[in-house]
Protein backbone atom coordinates (compact mmCIF):
# COMPACT_ATOMS: atom_id res chain seq x y z
CA UNK A 1 0.00 0.00 0.00
CA UNK A 2 2.52 2.78 1.21
CA UNK A 3 5.36 0.38 -0.31
CA UNK A 4 6.69 3.19 -2.83
CA UNK A 5 7.07 6.01 0.02
CA UNK A 6 10.63 6.07 1.55
CA UNK A 7 11.12 5.18 5.35
CA UNK A 8 11.46 8.63 6.86
CA UNK A 9 14.63 7.16 9.08
CA UNK A 10 16.42 6.34 5.64
CA UNK A 11 15.72 9.95 4.03
CA UNK A 12 15.97 11.61 7.92
CA UNK A 13 17.25 9.17 10.31
CA UNK A 14 18.10 12.50 12.53
CA UNK A 15 14.55 13.08 13.00
CA UNK A 16 13.39 9.96 13.83
CA UNK A 17 16.37 9.30 16.38
CA UNK A 18 14.81 13.07 17.83
CA UNK A 19 11.32 12.15 17.37
CA UNK A 20 11.54 8.39 19.55
CA UNK A 21 13.63 9.84 22.01
CA UNK A 22 10.94 12.84 22.53
CA UNK A 23 7.77 11.00 22.84
CA UNK A 24 9.92 8.51 25.28
CA UNK A 25 10.23 11.24 27.34
CA UNK A 26 6.44 12.43 26.94
CA UNK A 27 4.96 8.62 27.46
CA UNK A 28 4.52 8.12 24.41
CA UNK A 29 6.23 4.82 23.98
CA UNK A 30 3.36 3.04 21.32
CA UNK A 31 4.16 6.08 19.41
CA UNK A 32 7.80 5.81 19.61
CA UNK A 33 7.51 2.33 18.84
CA UNK A 34 5.57 3.38 15.04
CA UNK A 35 7.75 6.38 14.54
CA UNK A 36 10.52 3.58 13.29
CA UNK A 37 8.37 2.61 10.45
CA UNK A 38 6.62 6.01 9.18
CA UNK A 39 6.90 6.36 5.56
CA UNK A 40 7.43 9.84 3.55
CA UNK A 41 4.71 10.13 1.94
CA UNK A 42 4.51 14.17 1.08
CA UNK A 43 6.47 17.34 2.05
CA UNK A 44 4.03 20.17 3.35
CA UNK A 45 4.80 22.21 0.24
CA UNK A 46 3.32 25.61 1.92
CA UNK A 47 6.64 27.35 0.48
CA UNK A 48 7.22 28.72 3.80
CA UNK A 49 11.07 28.83 4.69
CA UNK A 50 10.42 27.73 8.10
CA UNK A 51 8.44 24.64 7.61
CA UNK A 52 9.79 21.20 6.78
CA UNK A 53 6.75 19.48 7.80
CA UNK A 54 6.08 15.74 6.42
CA UNK A 55 2.86 13.94 5.52
CA UNK A 56 3.17 10.53 6.67
CA UNK A 57 -0.31 9.07 5.19
CA UNK A 58 -2.65 10.55 2.93
CA UNK A 59 -5.01 12.72 4.09
CA UNK A 60 -6.71 15.42 1.79
CA UNK A 61 -5.44 18.79 2.28
CA UNK A 62 -7.26 20.97 4.30
CA UNK A 63 -9.66 18.77 5.80
CA UNK A 64 -9.64 18.18 9.22
CA UNK A 65 -8.86 14.66 10.73
CA UNK A 66 -12.54 14.13 12.66
CA UNK A 67 -12.69 11.77 15.42
CA UNK A 68 -9.88 9.95 17.36
CA UNK A 69 -7.60 12.85 16.21
CA UNK A 70 -4.75 14.63 19.08
CA UNK A 71 -2.00 16.60 18.82
CA UNK A 72 1.06 15.04 20.66
CA UNK A 73 3.50 18.60 21.12
CA UNK A 74 7.06 17.76 21.97
CA UNK A 75 9.73 19.61 23.15
CA UNK A 76 12.83 19.49 21.02
CA UNK A 77 15.89 21.66 21.79
CA UNK A 78 15.64 23.87 18.94
CA UNK A 79 12.36 24.69 16.90
CA UNK A 80 8.81 23.00 17.22
CA UNK A 81 8.06 19.54 16.78
CA UNK A 82 4.17 18.68 16.85
CA UNK A 83 2.32 15.21 15.50
CA UNK A 84 -1.02 15.16 14.50
CA UNK A 85 -2.19 11.58 15.40
CA UNK A 86 -5.28 9.22 14.48
CA UNK A 87 -6.24 6.67 15.84
CA UNK A 88 -2.64 5.80 17.78
CA UNK A 89 -1.48 6.76 13.99
CA UNK A 90 1.37 9.25 12.95
CA UNK A 91 -0.29 11.02 10.34
CA UNK A 92 2.03 14.23 10.48
CA UNK A 93 4.92 15.76 11.02
CA UNK A 94 4.62 19.63 11.96
CA UNK A 95 8.16 20.86 11.85
CA UNK A 96 8.51 24.15 12.31
CA UNK A 97 11.78 27.06 12.81
CA UNK A 98 14.26 24.06 12.92
CA UNK A 99 17.62 24.04 11.28
CA UNK A 100 17.25 22.42 7.28
CA UNK A 101 17.29 19.05 8.02
CA UNK A 102 19.93 17.10 6.46
CA UNK A 103 18.45 14.87 3.55
CA UNK A 104 19.85 11.12 3.22
CA UNK A 105 18.71 9.65 -0.14
CA UNK A 106 16.45 6.55 0.80
CA UNK A 107 18.46 3.10 -0.28
CA UNK A 108 17.14 -0.38 0.14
Amino acid sequence: MEQGHPLIRDVFPDLIAELRALLEDEGEHELAICAWDLRLVDECGCGDDFCQSIRTADHPQGQPYGPGHRCVPLSPSKGMLILDIVDGRIMYIEILDRPPMRRRSAQP
